[in-house]
């Protein structure tokens, strides 16, 4: 495991649920591509914020992952 995937496995995006950058990234590595699809794959979005606090941050991890692509 290189520091990246360390980095990714500790920070978390959702915190309200919870969810690391990682899963994030697996998630979207199978084919979750908008914001909604990555909340609905992995219970991101429905924590007492509403998707307020990850949102935001769940489409940059979309739009590096595309500009990567």
């Amino acid at each position: 495991m290189d520091n990246q995937e360390i980095i990714d496995q500790l920070t978390k995006v959702c915190i309200c649920k919870g969810v690391s950058r990682q899963t994030i990234k697996k998630a979207i590595s199978e084919g979750a591509d908008t914001v909604e699809k990555v909340w609905s794959k992995t219970n991101t979005g429905n924590g007492s914020c509403k998707g307020k606090r990850c949102g935001e941050k769940i489409q940059q991890i979309l739009d590096q992952w595309n500009k990567g692509q």
